[in-house]
């Protein structure tokens, strides 16, 4: 079988956002020959929905260590709610992101990746709120997904199952913190590349180690 990498993400994981440049630059690079699909990993359920300023004390320190590691700049607007939770109406939730992506996996496959990285700057660096539906507004514009569509589909059952099914894949690929990246290379065969930030370097001479050892080498 064809091997397939499967990228295990949450828009609202920080190093998530920190390993967007890499995640980006590696789909990029092997796209011709293999298959990337991004996987939402539901890191805050929507029945657990909580007001910012139940993890803005530790987002305040862990941002900094996300900049210094990757090299990522976290937005003002953003930060705003950070430092002033008092006064940010933020209800953080997974749902709404992710059935997101399902209506553009399912649009544009292969631009899941790009789009996965374009949510996680909407909201780290621009501080726009996934929660709400206009958040989307100016990612339909640029990927020319009809509105009225997106719209329909963002609010409907059947999305929500879609995001949900992608939950309970990850946590049946034991990708239980994110990012997590693997590939597939067999029925039951999966090799762990990534668990947390993984600089380009690193990944790729893991792939291509897979590769090498699955005997499909890509020229």
């Amino acid at each position: 079988m064809q091997p397939v990498i499967y990228y295990c993400y949450d828009a609202y994981c920080g190093w998530c956002y920190g390993f967007s440049p890499v995640i980006k630059k590696i789909s990029e690079e092997y796209k011709e020959n293999i298959p990337f699909e991004v996987l939402s990993g539901g890191m805050i359920p929507k029945e657990y929905t909580r007001p910012i300023s139940a993890i803005a004390g530790y987002i305040s320190q862990s941002y900094k260590q996300v900049e210094e590691t990757t090299g990522i700049q976290f937005g003002k607007d953003y930060l705003w709610h950070i430092f002033n939770p008092e006064q940010s109406d933020w209800y953080q939730h997974s749902e709404k992101s992710a059935i997101a992506l399902c209506i553009v996996k399912e649009i544009f496959p292969g631009r899941q990746v790009s789009f996965a990285a374009d949510l996680q700057y909407a909201l780290h660096f621009e501080g726009r709120d996934l929660t709400d539906n206009e958040a989307y507004r100016h990612l339909l514009e640029r990927y020319t997904i009809p509105v009225d569509d997106f719209y329909n589909k963002v609010d409907s059952e059947e999305y929500k199952e879609k995001a949900h099914y992608e939950f309970a894949l990850c946590k049946q690929l034991q990708a239980t913190s994110f990012p997590q990246l693997l590939m597939h290379v067999a029925d039951q065969k999966f090799y762990l590349l990534a668990k947390g930030f993984t600089d380009y370097e690193v990944l790729k001479q893991r792939i291509e180690a897979v590769l090498k050892e699955t005997k499909k080498i890509i020229i």
